[in-house]
């Protein structure tokens, strides 16, 4: 497995590998099938599928068509942190 260079941040992958690789194999066809009906090479299909290399979203939407299934299924899940909620300042008690 290759590593990125020192100092360079991996940018977040546009689709979740796993996904990919549930909807070609529920669609039936093999890594080569789907690398031809898309459009690249077998090995390139493979390292997408591994989570090694992005899919363009060009490629995102061959996928898609190929496997015959909405890019919403393949595309990664993005999850939005909220900002922490602020802080009140604590509140001074009342004696009765």
């Amino acid at each position: 497995m290759t590593h990125p260079p020192q100092g360079r941040r991996r940018r977040p992958m546009n689709h979740a590998p796993e996904a990919v690789k549930y909807a070609r194999e529920a669609a039936g066809l093999t890594l080569k099938e789907l690398a031809e009906r898309v459009g690249v090479s077998e090995p390139l299909m493979s390292a997408i599928e591994r989570g090694q290399r992005n899919a363009t979203p060009k490629n995102l939407n061959k996928m898609a068509e190929a496997l015959n299934c909405p890019r919403v299924v393949l595309e990664a899940k993005r999850v939005q942190t909220p900002y922490p909620a602020p802080v009140a300042e604590p509140r001074e008690r009342q004696t009765a």
